[in-house]
């Protein structure tokens, strides 16, 4: 299944359902009916785009990678290849939220 979420500014943003509910959950919206579909007006934006950042930074604090892209040193795991971040797959989200608030417009979604 798919979550796609849809604004009047941006394209459509299409995520996998295990990466959407993580994203729905990270900023409040995590419950029964609004992992089904909702809607999160500009208003709200600036909260929810605070939650996904303080997430972010605590998934790179603990990973102890944070914005770094130097290569690993010699006998080091390379921390990309552990597969996708959490700062990788929000990203397009808090773009479309960042946008969306600029311009005053809600995001929808859907499974």
């Amino acid at each position: 299944m798919l979550y796609k979420f849809k604004s009047q500014v941006t394209s459509d943003l299409i995520m996998l359902e295990a990466n959407g509910r993580q994203m729905l959950t990270l900023i409040g919206r995590g419950d029964a009916d609004t992992l089904v579909k909702g809607i999160l007006e500009a208003a709200d934006m600036p909260v929810a785009m605070g939650a996904l950042q303080r997430a972010i930074a605590e998934e790179d604090e603990a990973s102890g990678t944070g914005n770094a892209v130097d290569a690993p040193a010699e006998g080091e795991a390379d921390p990309k290849a552990a597969g996708v971040s959490l700062r990788q797959r929000a990203a397009p989200l808090l773009k479309m939220m960042q946008r969306c608030h600029a311009e005053n417009s809600p995001i929808v979604w859907g499974t």
